[in-house]
């Protein structure tokens, strides 16, 4: 048994993450803000992270209304020497991590060959080259308590193509193959690596334009598939979730 799900077997059903760490990435708005107040609702301490102070002391306040600890703190994923003080912060306050959500993404939309080099490592470097190096400074530690859960969240175009997604789906298509096979990597270790690809959501992050909320889903819709993930049985292990709206847009 991990050590979360031995905080988890002491917890209330209304607080399934009571003991447990969450650390999420681009935590300070949109998505990944909706996913921190879906896990402190769910009882785990939570980090946030991102490269804008005001929306994360803000969002800070407002995990802190759940009665869980938190902590917040700017950071750029895609560079390592920002990583290893945010996870020396994090754990000196909260504790072990016991759950990731890479959360940190860009979009970058447009044909192929109107982009640019700086465009695209942008891109690249924010929804991928994060995910390898928060994970990769996150796991030891993982493999040493014998569990953990990291989740990443990608998009459905990393499932699918269409005209001026290049560089996007790029990122996304990369982020489910390394999810994949992370998890044949650290499935051994008892740490779960799952993917969740949501569909069109209604954002400020945008790359179509204005979406019809009525054909969209809600951050807190994708919110609610990493709860979902998080809480999910000891012997269980949900590897990809495909989030779409109920209407198509």
């Amino acid at each position: 048994m991990t050590d979360i799900n031995m905080a988890n077997s002491g917890a209330s059903t209304e607080k399934p993450l009571a003991g447990g760490v969450a650390l999420v990435t681009g935590g300070g708005r949109g998505i990944g803000k909706a996913i921190a107040q879906r896990l402190a609702k769910l009882g785990a301490a939570v980090s946030i992270c991102g490269r804008t102070e005001e929306s994360l002391m803000r969002t800070a306040q407002e995990l802190r209304a759940f009665g869980v600890r938190v902590h917040a703190q700017t950071a750029d994923v895609t560079r390592a020497g920002d990583i290893a003080p945010l996870l020396e912060a994090t754990e000196k306050e909260l504790g072990p991590i016991t759950i990731l959500v890479n959360n940190a993404g860009i979009g970058g939309f447009g044909p192929v060959h109107e982009k640019s080099e700086e465009e695209w490592d942008r891109v690249l470097n924010t929804s991928l080259k994060s995910v390898f190096l928060v994970s990769r400074a996150v796991v030891p530690a993982m493999i040493r308590r014998g569990g953990g859960d990291i989740i990443n969240i990608s998009s459905l175009a990393g499932k699918n193509t269409f005209a001026g997604g290049g560089i996007y789906c790029a990122s996304k298509w990369g982020l489910q193959g390394l999810t994949g096979c992370m998890a044949e990597d650290l499935r051994g270790y008892g740490i779960r690596v799952s993917v969740i690809c949501p569909g069109s959501v209604a954002t400020e992050f945008s790359g179509g334009g204005p979406k019809d909320p009525k054909k969209a889903l809600t951050a807190e819709d994708v919110a609610h598939a990493v709860g979902m993930v998080a809480v999910q049985g000891p012997q269980s292990f949900i590897s990809e979730v495909h989030l779409r709206p109920v209407r198509k847009p």
